[in-house]
């Protein structure tokens, strides 16, 4: 590699990398990623409010007011807050502490209007008034010739947050079927055992060693490399492009044709461009793993994954990258390249939308096919390389050799087209003048 070829590669990234339209739209979006699944996070969980306040309580039954103390008291709503329980229930916030619940009985034979009114306060009065649970009557021994209980009903002030709702609902229900199993003579630690049958998390048993197995993560790999490889390329292409025309229309490219060749200019402009596309995946790469991290699932990311990411980013880029680079050096306005630009938006399109089902059908005749079928083979292998069921080795292998073939033909048509295009002005050229042109160079 020549030193002006360092030298075109050198000046195309810097401008590139530095300038305030890649800093703020490229840059930004991973960063508010990061904010929004690592910092965030954890700022609600160490700052979320607590509740505190007074439900009343008009018991019909007799009978259910002592369990309902006891599903709603402190060490039991901390209990909520675990995760397995928020699974189950409305529960608590994530993070956040759990409600503090003062329970004031009334008689059962108390006026239901009169302690709806109990509720309504001034907004800032102490302590809050924040819910009347009325129990019905046949809730816990059912009335004769019924065969179902009664349930209860909830009035809850205007300033009661879904969060607290949720967690007086889940108490009144546990303490109701406390209260039922009791009456009826039923042991509820028999009950409880009896129910509850733990699901294990899946181990994935493999040559390479055991992990666990996140299925619904594992079904958004391929998509998730897919759309990483889409970005990297699509945004690198269209920089590139971009860039070529931007200089043709400006002629700083008869200046740039004064010190290097056509081809020089070509390998520094694809090598400038591949570094920018590196930098793109590196920093949402960098996210993605933060997330991960975060929530305690590294394990499910496959180092190989990272690395065959940047494989097939490198061939599918040269590929992509070639053609959009004889379409930039083609034409003289931005406004010349949307004709031109159609075809090649379908051949990184299309192979992006299937990448989901590649991913979920890694071993179909169809996605096999495609995996050495450029362009298609980069975002095809990636998607089973990503799915539960990888491929062999040596369909890897094969892929990526259709991959460097189509690469390879793409650069030397770009390579072609250059020479006569680079100068020209005008009427932009077709699709047939392009082939034209790379068979007279």
């Amino acid at each position: 590699m020549s030193n002006r070829v360092v030298l075109v590669a050198q000046r195309d990234f810097l401008a590139t990398v530095t300038s305030r339209g890649f800093l703020v739209g490229l840059l930004m979006m991973p960063l508010l990623l990061l904010f929004l699944v690592v910092l965030i996070p954890r700022f609600v969980g160490a700052h979320g409010p607590q509740t505190q306040g007074e439900v009343a309580v008009i018991d019909a039954s007799g009978s259910a007011l002592p369990d309902l103390r006891t599903a709603l008291s402190p060490g039991r709503l901390a209990a909520l807050a675990t995760p397995d329980a928020r699974r189950r229930t409305a529960g608590i916030r994530a993070g956040g502490p759990p409600p503090t619940l003062t329970l004031i009985e009334r008689r059962g034979s108390a006026d239901l209007q009169q302690e709806k009114s109990w509720l309504i306060q001034p907004p800032k009065a102490e302590p809050r008034h924040l819910a009347l649970v009325v129990i019905h009557p046949d809730a816990v021994v059912r009335a004769a010739g019924k065969p179902e209980f009664g349930g209860y009903d909830l009035y809850v002030s205007r300033g009661l947050d879904e969060t607290t709702e949720g967690v007086i609902h889940e108490g009144v229900r546990s303490a109701l079927i406390t209260s039922r199993l009791r009456a009826s003579g039923i042991d509820q630690a028999v009950v409880t055992a009896t129910l509850q049958v733990a699901r294990p998390e899946a181990v994935i048993v493999a040559a390479a060693g055991e992990q666990p197995a996140r299925r619904g993560l594992s079904r958004m790999l391929p998509f998730i490399s897919g759309l990483l490889l889409f970005i990297g390329v699509f945004t690198a292409g269209q920089l590139l492009m971009t860039s070529t025309i931007e200089e043709k229309s400006s002629r700083v490219v008869e200046v740039l044709l004064a010190a290097v060749s056509p081809v020089e200019l070509m390998a520094g402009k694809l090598l400038a461009q591949l570094g920018v596309g590196l930098v793109i995946l590196t920093m949402y790469v960098g996210v993605g793993v933060l997330t991960l991290s975060q929530f305690s699932m590294l394990s499910v990311l496959d180092p190989m994954l990272v690395f065959y990411l940047i494989v097939f980013y490198l061939l599918a880029y040269l590929m992509y990258g070639g053609l959009m680079l004889a379409i930039g050096g083609a034409v003289s306005q931005i406004a010349d390249a949307q004709s031109m630009m159609g075809p090649v938006m379908l051949l990184i399109v299309i192979p992006y939308v299937l990448t989901q089902f590649i991913g979920n059908t890694p071993n179909a005749p169809l996605s096999v096919a495609l995996s050495f079928i450029p362009p298609m083979n980069s975002f095809a292998m990636l998607a089973r390389l990503a799915s539960a069921t990888p491929p062999p080795l040596w369909q890897v292998g094969l892929s990526v050799v259709a991959g460097l073939a189509a690469a390879a033909a793409a650069v030397w048509f770009a390579a072609k087209v250059l020479k006569i295009g680079l100068l020209m002005q005008g009427k932009p050229p077709n699709l047939a003048t392009l082939v034209r042109w790379a068979r007279m160079a």
